[in-house]
C-alpha cells in the first residue's frame, strides 16, 4: 500500500495544480481529503484514481457542473448507479458526435491542403499547351 501523498506530490502525479486540487475539494468534486497532524492534505490512492477519472471527464469537455452532479451522485452510493451510467452514456454520445464532426472538419482540411499542393505543383511545372487552369473547390 502506497503512503498518502502531499498536495504537491498529488499535483505532480495527476498533472493538476495544487490550486485545482483545492478548488475541486472546495466545490465538492472530491470529498474532504484526509489531513496530517499539521493540517496538510494527504491524498490516498483512491483519491488519485478519482482525480484521474475527473481528468478524463475534463478531457472529454464535460462541464464542471455536470462533473459536480456526477460526484454528488457517486457520493450518494450504489442507488445512483443507474443515473451515473445514464449520465456517462449521454456524455459519451455527445463526445462521439463531436469526434465525428472533428473528423469531417479534418478531412475538409486535408482536401484543401491537397488542393493547394496541387496548385503549387502546377505553378512550378513548365506550362503545357492547351492546359486549362483548375478552379478551386467552392468551400473556402
Amino acid at each position: 500500500m502506497e503512503p498518502p501523498l502531499s498536495i504537491e506530490e498529488a499535483a505532480q502525479r495527476t498533472g493538476l495544480s495544487a490550486h485545482t486540487l483545492r478548488y475541486y475539494e472546495r466545490i465538492g468534486l472530491i470529498g474532504a481529503v484526509t489531513r496530517a497532524a499539521g493540517g496538510q492534505r494527504r491524498y490516498a490512492a483512491a483519491d488519485l484514481a478519482w482525480l484521474a477519472f475527473l481528468t478524463r471527464l475534463r478531457t472529454t469537455r464535460m462541464p464542471i457542473q455536470k462533473m459536480r452532479l456526477f460526484a454528488q451522485l457517486r457520493s450518494s452510493g450504489d442507488a445512483t448507479v443507474p443515473a451515473r451510467r445514464q449520465m456517462l452514456q449521454t456524455h459519451l454520445a455527445e463526445v462521439q458526435a463531436e469526434i465525428a464532426a472533428m473528423q469531417q472538419a479534418a478531412q475538409a482540411l486535408q482536401d484543401k491542403i491537397a488542393h493547394y499542393q496541387a496548385l503549387e505543383s502546377a505553378a512550378s511545372a513548365p506550362p503545357r499547351k492547351n492546359a486549362t487552369p483548375k478552379k478551386e473547390p467552392n468551400h473556402g
